[in-house]
């Protein structure tokens, strides 16, 4: 266990914010920015990286978002700091998201080290998963972890798995008929020496069974999409809130990046299923009106190889620098 007496340094809260990057963002997209000041790091959501085809009122970059900000408070308190973070503090200004402020020393658990050693490990992958199911109490710890951030984690039954298979296919569809989805795609797709987006290796093969929407990256590419054959009967997972305002998107997000944490720390790999939530019509039918509940994101889980971690743009890239006004005080 780890005591800390002092406040975290700039170099401190720069690894912490580096941390921060490796969250998971829709198509890779990363759309955050920080801004080291004093004992805080105030997150941006960057206008100029949010789909405008997939996420046209802003829900997915504010979930990304969240979950930077939640891998954030992660590693500050990794670090031996207790954090408080405040969402949306200044109205005048609607793309600083949040401010996370170290407070105080905090002991470092056992618990905070296992999720803090998933953050280099957790990944996106977009193959086949083992025909094993889950153990009730791993799905009983991944419920654990969103109820910590004030959201509701819930498995799908089998009939409620098939519907939302059957509405994520549909909303695929859908999507792909929306002016402006392929150039979208292509733009968020490639290798080279981009920092951002998917590349070709992380694409993943359809689903020869044609049950399990995997989006396909590779659809502009002029090889074939290889094809093999998905696990039949998917754990599915649905994320919800109590609410569908920004501030609910964020805690949405700061969710999602406690859930992937801890499922990764249990040997779990996991795939996001964001057609149906990107489809307003179709998300409306993912949960029953009568829960008072509104569903952000489905995820399906299970045991599968190492698929690798996407690239991630130089801190350089998403640290801003102080405003001018400021940069004669003491940043510690």
């Amino acid at each position: 266990m780890t005591v800390t007496s002092v406040s975290p340094t700039r170099s401190v809260l720069a690894d912490c914010v580096r941390s921060a990057t490796t969250a998971p963002s829709l198509h890779n997209s990363q759309p955050w920015l920080f801004r080291i000041r004093g004992s805080a790091v105030e997150v941006y959501a960057d206008p100029g990286r949010r789909l405008q085809v997939l996420d046209t009122d802003g829900r997915e970059q504010l979930i990304s978002v969240g979950a930077a900000v939640f891998t954030l408070r992660l590693a500050l308190r990794r670090a031996g700091y207790a954090s408080d973070a405040a969402l949306f503090p200044r109205p005048d200004d609607p793309d600083l998201v949040a401010v996370v402020t170290a407070t105080h020393s905090a002991m470092v658990t056992s618990g905070v080290e296992a999720l803090a050693a998933a953050i280099p490990r957790r990944h996106t992958s977009r193959w086949p998963f083992a025909r094993t199911s889950v153990p009730a109490d791993v799905l009983d710890h991944l419920r654990d972890a969103a109820r910590w951030e004030s959201t509701v984690l819930a498995e799908a039954g089998p009939a409620a798995r098939d519907a939302i298979l059957h509405l994520a296919r549909s909303a695929d569809h859908l999507l792909h008929a929306r002016p402006g989805y392929r150039d979208e795609i292509a733009r968020w797709t490639g290798g080279g020496l981009r920092h951002d987006g998917v590349p070709g290796w992380a694409v993943g093969p359809g689903d020869g069974l044609e049950r399990v929407p995997i989006r396909n990256f590779a659809e502009l590419s002029p090889l074939p999409r290889p094809s093999e054959k998905f696990e039949p009967n998917p754990t599915i997972l649905v994320l919800a809130t109590a609410g569908d305002r920004r501030c609910d998107w964020v805690r949405a997000g700061q969710a999602l990046q406690r859930v992937l944490l801890a499922a990764t720390w249990k040997g779990l790999a996991a795939t996001p299923i964001s057609q149906p939530v990107e489809v307003p019509a179709m998300r409306r039918l993912l949960i029953d009106p009568r829960a008072g509940l509104t569903v952000q994101m489905v995820l399906r889980i299970g045991y599968g190889t190492q698929a690798g971690r996407t690239p991630r743009r130089p801190l350089s890239d998403v640290l801003l620098p102080l405003p001018h006004a400021s940069r004669g005080r003491a940043v510690m």
